[in-house]
């Protein structure tokens, strides 16, 4: 008997996805058939997995409403013929070529919500395309049954919306073994993620004016890479601040352990960035790194829990520099808060979370 085929759909090119990557090894050691469904960019490296088996889209539209219409009526046609059992979409955006393949050849489909994806910066300053996202999802929320999300609170604002549970499956980071260290040499503070609206980058680029004897590391690439390279340049901040661009998720905790200080420091502007809970909060907490939040629920949540950062009311300048200059100025809270993350990483690691992933895709399988 083949083994049951779960296929994942994400609008990404799969390069740097490290919840796609997590979760298809997982269910792949599992005994699982599993494949990778994206698209292929002019930037696209070539993508191979020993686990599962991926599928890129080579589109005619990569970006607007006309690339959302291609892939999912090209998604809709490629799933229709496919061996599958479950298939699952990745956020709002791709779900319903999966729904309707699902009712149409009877099989299981799953609604995978990496965030409240009708209430992303992109999504709620277009208030027509706010309207069309906001009714797919009282359409597809109610008739899924089968879901998950990163955050608790994620699940409870679905909850509070159409009364459905989400199980909550975190992107955790796989266990490090992290040592203890007793100081650093040099003064790092790290940014890492996506480049794009409402990260609190600008503010970041605009503190360093202020704070001597550091450098402060952005790693990633998106939107807003042009605006902060001219801030760095009209501020004259070349020898403190250094790009990375995208680096390869496995090469990412090389650089994570150099740094002093991780930011976590998304803008309220938006209810999806209030209710997140960042990969790059447990990135920063493996790696041994204490880091500034946002006050956001979910920051507070793991901080009052594990006591890992500082939380900041505003994201305003001179209170981002006043969080940067305590760690740097204060040895003994930064050891302590180091020791506490190493602590907080037996927990909160992966190889801890996939147990609810496994358990979720059992039930699914197995029930009728």
């Amino acid at each position: 008997m083949r083994p049951k085929k779960i296929i994942f759909t994400v609008t990404n090119d799969l390069t740097y996805d490290q919840r796609m990557l997590r979760i298809c090894t997982t269910l792949a050691q599992e005994g699982y058939s599993v494949q990778l469904v994206g698209r292929q960019l002019d930037t696209s490296k070539p993508f191979q997995n020993p686990y599962f088996t991926t599928y890129r889209f080579s589109l005619f539209f990569n970006k607007g409403k006309l690339f959302y219409i291609e892939y999912n009526v090209r998604l809709f046609f490629w799933l229709l013929f496919q061996p599958v059992d479950v298939v699952c979409g990745i956020d709002l955006d791709i779900i319903l070529p999966c729904y309707f393949v699902a009712i149409l050849r009877g099989k299981k489909c799953v609604y995978d919500a990496h965030e409240l994806y009708s209430e992303t910066p992109e999504v709620i300053r277009r208030p027509l395309i706010r309207k069309v996202w906001l009714a797919v999802e009282r359409f597809i929320v109610p008739r899924v049954k089968y879901r998950y999300t990163v955050s608790q609170s994620v699940a409870d604002e679905f909850k509070k919306r159409y009364g459905t549970h989400f199980e909550l499956i975190r992107n955790l980071p796989f266990r490090k073994e992290s040592s203890v260290v007793l100081s650093k040499t040099s003064f790092i503070i790290l940014y890492q993620g996506n480049l794009n609206e409402g990260r609190g980058l600008e503010i970041a680029v605009e503190a360093m004016k202020s704070i001597e004897n550091a450098e402060l590391w952005i790693v990633g690439d998106g939107d807003l890479m042009l605006l902060l390279r001219g801030m760095v340049s009209d501020m004259k901040l070349e020898k403190k601040v250094k790009f990375w661009g995208y680096i390869e998720p496995k090469n990412l905790p090389n650089i994570t352990q150099q740094a002093s200080v991780g930011l976590n420091i998304a803008e309220g502007k938006s209810l999806s960035y209030q209710l997140s809970l960042s990969n790059k909060t447990t990135d920063y907490i493996q790696s041994g790194l204490p880091q500034i939040f946002i006050n956001f629920i979910e920051f507070q949540r793991i901080n009052e829990e594990y006591q890992v950062g500082l939380v900041i009311d505003k994201l305003e300048t001179q209170t981002l520099v006043t969080a940067i200059k305590k760690l740097k100025d204060d040895p003994i809270l930064w050891q302590n808060l180091h020791l506490n993350c190493l602590e907080a990483a037996k927990t909160l690691n992966w190889e801890h979370e996939k147990q609810k992933l496994i358990a979720f895709y059992a039930q699914c399988l197995n029930s009728y």
